[in-house]
This record gives C-alpha cells, sequence and structure tokens, in this order.
C-alpha cells in the first residue's frame, strides 16, 4: 500500500465499493486506442461503468481525454478524495469519494445506454484484459499484457 500512487489508491477503494455492490472491475483499461480509463466496471446487469480517479486539481485540469471515454460506458464518474475541489466536476457526471479502504456515491450519473453491439465488443475486451491480468500474475513469464 505504501508505494501506491494518489490516483492509486483512490481506484483501489472504488474497486473495493463495485465489489460490494456486485460489479467486477479492471484498472488502467483500454476500451479503443489513445483512451485508458483509471477503473472499468462490469455490474450484474451487464451495466458498464467508467470511474476517473483524480487526485489533485491539477490532474483533472491535465485530463482532455476524458470526454472520450463517455461513448464507452452506460454511466461515468469521477473518484477523488475529501480534499478535492468537487465544485470543478462537470455536474452531469457521477460523483465518487474515495480513498485506500473505501468509497461511496455521492452523486449518481445519468445512464446513457451503450449500444448492443458496442456492449459486446466491451465485454469480450473486459473479460480478456482480466484474463491476461490474472495470467501475468500467476505466470509472469509469459510477458507483459
Amino acid at each position: 500500500m505504501l508505494d501506491l500512487q494518489p490516483g492509486q489508491r483512490l481506484a483501489r477503494g472504488v474497486a473495493r465499493h463495485l465489489h460490494e455492490l456486485g460489479f467486477v472491475s479492471v484498472e488502467e483499461f483500454v476500451p479503443a486506442r489513445g483512451l485508458r480509463v483509471d477503473v472499468m466496471g462490469l455490474g450484474p446487469k451487464g451495466e458498464v461503468w467508467v470511474v476517473e480517479c483524480k487526485s489533485s486539481r491539477a490532474d483533472f485540469t491535465s485530463d482532455a481525454k476524458w470526454r472520450g471515454y463517455l461513448d464507452w460506458c452506460d454511466r461515468y464518474f469521477w473518484a477523488v478524495d475529501p480534499d478535492f475541489p468537487t465544485d470543478m466536476l462537470p455536474p452531469e457526471s457521477g460523483l465518487i469519494m474515495a480513498d485506500a479502504y473505501g468509497a461511496e456515491i455521492l452523486r449518481m450519473p445519468h445512464e446513457a445506454r451503450l449500444a448492443p453491439a458496442r456492449r459486446k465488443v466491451l465485454v469480450q475486451k473486459f473479460a480478456t484484459h482480466a484474463a491476461r491480468r490474472l495470467l501475468s500474475l500467476r505466470d509472469p513469464g509469459l510477458g507483459q499484457i
């Protein structure tokens, strides 16, 4: 835990909370070339959530790609710590307060359902990513993900 970066601590707490909600999640997921989301969650009814973890004002203001993530999820959230200035976050997106040990959804965003074809491709990529990550942990000699 001590060597995790602030954003990684937030992602850990988010993953724990998603687990409590019946979701499975992966960190640092690439839904499409040029995009890398901090946490993607797959819910018990097939819902797809993207959570971007922001550890500071500078981290948020330097993120120019986040709108591109909206096309890859049913709901989009920001995860921040209690000291983050939440008034600078877009009000139409979700808000999660988090730390390394857990999280709480403070604002649920409007749902924008993915098209069925995109959902199918995304769920398959999610499963492949998760399986490769598990395999790399069990057999690091097989190479990078």
